[in-house]
Formats: structure tokens, sequence, C-alpha cells
């Protein structure tokens, strides 16, 4: 299996991962009455995870995290933002509802990140099959959005 077969079932399952996450966090949130108590043990739980994964890879490189750029753990914020207000607007708006929007803003902030090459990424120039194909992906999201 070739490294890009691989990265795309690797991300293929991350994106099963999200709506799952979504429910299974706002069935949490509701049961507690508290998206905030839900989201904390969900990270309390990725953070478990996550230390044990990084035991077994080898703990060495989190030592150069002091000397990275302070704006790089802003993803933090952003990771916290995404798991808490998925909590909460889930149950009243819908899983499905909720996620096509993270999708749509995924796909506009994705392309603006590739477009300029911001934080390192690779640049891959805005084509006009890209934007629209952003275009048919917003698109999508208001029929969606049709009752």
């Amino acid at each position: 299996m070739s490294n890009t077969t691989l990265y795309a079932l690797t991300m293929l399952a991350a994106g099963f991962g999200i709506p799952i996450l979504a429910a299974l966090n706002a069935a949490l949130g509701l049961r507690l009455g508290s998206p905030v108590a839900a989201g904390t043990i969900l990270f309390c739980v990725a953070l478990m995870a996550t230390v044990a994964t990084l035991l077994i890879t080898g703990p060495a490189p989190i030592l150069q995290a002091p000397s990275a750029p302070k704006h790089l753990f802003l993803a933090g914020f952003l990771v916290a933002f995404y798991v808490l207000s998925i909590t909460y607007v889930a149950p009243h708006f819908g899983i499905g509802n909720a996620v096509f929007f993270v999708l749509l803003g995924q796909l506009i902030s994705a392309a603006a990140i590739d477009h300029f090459g911001l934080f390192g990424a690779q640049i891959s120039p805005i084509s006009l099959t890209r934007a629209a194909g952003i275009g048919l992906m917003a698109a999508g999201v208001f029929v969606t959005q049709q009752v």
C-alpha cells in the first residue's frame, strides 16, 4: 500500500469519526446537562490516549515544544472551540447540519491555507475547478437545510 493510499484511508477514517464524535459528545452533554463537562471529559480521554501514544512512539520530541513558535499552540484553542461548539450546537441543530457547516468551513479554510501556503503548508493555488467544488459544496449545504 502506498503512503498516499495510507494517508487517504487514515483521513477518511478521521472524517468518519467527526460526526460520531459530535453525536457521542452531544449525547454526553445532554446526559450531563453540560456541554462544557462533556468537552472536559472528552479532552481528558483524548489526553490519556495521546500520552499513551507518545509513550509508545517515544516521548523525546515533546521536549522541543518550548522552542516552537507560540502561535502554533493556538491549535489547542481551535480544537476546544470545535468540540465545545459541536457539543452544544449539534443537539439543537442536528448532527448532519452541524457537520455540513463544519465541512464547508474546512473546505474554505483549507483552500485559503493551501492557496497562500499559510503556516508552512504546501502552496497549491486555488483553481477554477477547486473554487467550483467549494461552491458546489456550499450549494449542497444550502439544499440540506431546505425542509
